[in-house]
């Protein structure tokens, strides 16, 4: 069953961006661990020599751990986004 909100959802609120951005990270694992244990499946069972095979999974995985740190590290969700006055001509 998929989260409910019980408002109007709107990145401005804090709790909905906590909870939208740590959805998008588990989207970018579920993402990596299809998408690499299907290459390495290949990879295996065909025994193929891919040697970009490790480069492609260490730079993802690197690019994932970054996403977390910043999602549960880093991210400020005490207050509102609060966006610059664009002027209009």
């Amino acid at each position: 069953m998929p989260p409910r909100w019980p408002r109007e959802p709107d990145r401005n609120d804090p709790a909905f961006r906590k909870l939208d951005d740590r959805m998008t990270f588990a989207t970018h694992v579920a993402a990596f661990i299809a998408v690499n244990s299907g290459v390495w499946f290949f990879r295996l069972v065909q025994a193929q020599t891919w040697p970009w095979t490790v480069w492609f999974s260490g730079l993802w995985l690197a690019a994932l751990v970054a996403h977390g740190v910043y999602i549960f590290a880093i991210a400020d969700y005490s207050g509102p986004v609060t966006k610059p006055n664009a002027k209009s001509h």
